[in-house]
């Protein structure tokens, strides 16, 4: 009885929490809602923030709580952004879907997976672009595996870790949400960005940083201490700047500010020990 008691602790209740934001991430992406869809992850990213906090907090790690960690984030870090840029993807296979219209974005997504499904046995041209969307999970899986035996990333991170990859890729989707049938520089510019030209080598990008030897900074604080969390509060006040002035906007711009800080602070670190 104590033991399934610890099994259902606090910590871990919120890890299995983050597993079922997935889940809904998938299905609401799989409906063509893939403008709500990543409000869900986002859900699922707080959650993953605080199983960790809480547990060493309130002393209950385990190995339970870590093999449960990584796969809750497979699910939501790894298939559902897969998902999710593959449902992305297909518009670029259907001819007769165009974002540009009034037509609500959800229904537009829905038609457009739905004939990419019937192309796969209708006997309709049929495109492989939208299976380009689950290298990202295939590469999650060797990220979140190699977390799990790498014992240099007890404080940082060696490559990208799978939930800011997963939030760099939500925007996509809420930019054309935000920008559906505006005609300003902005939306002219959201329309440019998400096509295949550049969202495919985005995908590969990404993807191989999740595996690569790169060292990136985390947010595991072990106190709220200004001293030794120097970056970690700077990048956090950024992000609460950036947001606010310009919203959707700043979610790619703050993964891709995450990714450059930890380069500079990784050349400054080894040039610091020379």
């Amino acid at each position: 009885m104590k033991s399934t008691l610890t099994m259902f602790n606090i910590p871990n209740l919120f890890t299995a929490s983050n597993m079922l934001c997935g889940i809904i991430a998938i299905l609401l992406s799989v409906s063509g809602r893939i403008d709500i869809a990543p409000f869900a992850i986002y859900i699922g990213a707080i959650l993953d923030f605080f199983d960790g906090f809480l547990a060493r907090k309130l002393n209950q790690q385990g190995e339970l709580g870590k093999q449960m960690d990584s796969l809750a984030d497979m699910i939501t870090f790894g298939v559902a952004p897969g998902i999710m840029m593959m449902v992305l993807l297909t518009n670029f296979t259907n001819p007769n879907v165009n974002f540009c219209t009034n037509v609500p974005i959800s229904f537009q997504f829905q038609l457009s997976f739905s004939f990419w499904l019937e192309s796969i046995t209708g006997g309709k041209t049929f495109s492989y672009v939208p299976f380009i969307g689950l290298i990202i999970p295939f590469f999650s899986i060797f990220r979140l595996a190699k977390f799990n035996i790498d014992t240099r990333q007890s404080d940082s991170f060696i490559g990208l870790n799978t939930p800011a990859n997963t939030i760099f890729f939500t925007s996509f989707p809420l930019l054309l949400f935000y920008y559906q049938g505006n005609q300003s520089f902005a939306g002219e510019l959201v329309r440019t960005i998400i096509t295949p030209t550049v969202l495919i080598p985005l995908i590969l990008l990404m993807s191989l940083l999740l595996v690569s030897e790169i060292p990136f900074f985390s947010f595991k604080f072990k106190h709220f201490k200004w001293k030794g969390n120097e970056l970690r509060f700077s990048f956090l006040l950024t992000c609460g700047i950036l947001i606010p002035t310009i919203l959707v906007w700043s979610i790619p711009i703050i993964i891709l500010l995450y990714i450059i800080l930890s380069i500079i602070e990784n050349i400054f670190l080894k040039k610091s020990s020379i």
